[in-house]
């Protein structure tokens, strides 16, 4: 069979990759804190032995995360935050383990721990931190929370908790499939880190640019197409090649 054929597939694979990607990004185009997904592929050569190499197939380099930040969204919710620059916030993920993001909505459930608008718990510094019921609640710029007891006055405000907020580098973490970022290291602790901040009553939303991902999903179903082709056109040739030897 024709090499060509599956230099064609292999590209073809790796646009239809691509896509998949695209299409998860524009998916979440309004999902908050949301950090697009970069894709990217390269041709390998194959080598045997010496001399120059017998084809090229496509090969898909290893993923990144664009951590540019989102916009600002004022949302007027007393529970709301975005990290202003750099940073996460320590949440614990479904398997129990620690896990950082940039989506700060939270809200306080029924037993009074506050969660993430996706039901994670907020992480403090003492695990995941439980509010007392009260009148208001306030998220200070270094993550401390206040609040003023039910039944008491703005002058017994007091602190309960500081939300656990880390900055260990974007080359330190790794998106995980459930949209957290999780520590390279998973056997060091990341230490909290007291110059992140927070802008409260705002979110910070996807930095997905949905003009860029639909221009690189049509450049992408441009190049599926072009391979699709050069495997019809080997299909013929190799029909071609049979039927010249049908002949002989």
């Amino acid at each position: 069979m024709d090499k060509a054929l599956y230099i064609s597939m292999t590209g073809a694979k790796h646009n239809m990759l691509a896509q998949v990607n695209r299409s998860n990004n524009l998916a979440n185009l309004n999902t908050t804190g949301f950090k697009a997904e970069l894709s990217q592929a390269r041709a390998m050569p194959v080598y045997y032995g010496d001399g120059q190499p017998t084809r090229a197939y496509a090969l898909t380099e290893n993923s990144a995360t664009n951590f540019e930040s989102g916009p600002m969204v004022a949302t007027g919710n007393d529970l709301d935050i975005a990290i202003e620059g750099e940073g996460f916030i320590a949440v614990q993920a479904r398997d129990g383990q620690e896990a950082f993001t940039r989506a700060g909505n939270m809200h306080v459930d029924a037993l009074g721990m506050l969660r993430t608008g996706s039901g994670l718990p907020v992480m403090g510094n003492g695990g995941p931190i439980a509010i007392p019921p009260a009148e208001k609640i306030e998220i200070a710029a270094d993550g401390r929370i206040s609040i003023i007891p039910i039944g008491a006055g703005a002058e017994e405000a007091a602190v309960v908790e500081r939300i656990r907020l880390v900055n260990p580098g974007v080359d330190q973490v790794k998106k995980g499939e459930d949209g957290l970022f999780r520590a390279l290291n998973q056997e060091e602790e990341v230490p909290a880190d007291a110059g992140v901040r927070v802008v409260s009553r705002f979110l910070e939303g996807s930095n997905v640019n949905a003009v860029e991902e639909l221009v690189g999903m049509m450049s992408l179903s441009r190049q599926y197409e072009m391979q699709v082709k050069l495997m019809q056109t080997v299909k013929e040739n190799s029909e071609s090649s049979a039927r010249l030897l049908q002949m002989s």
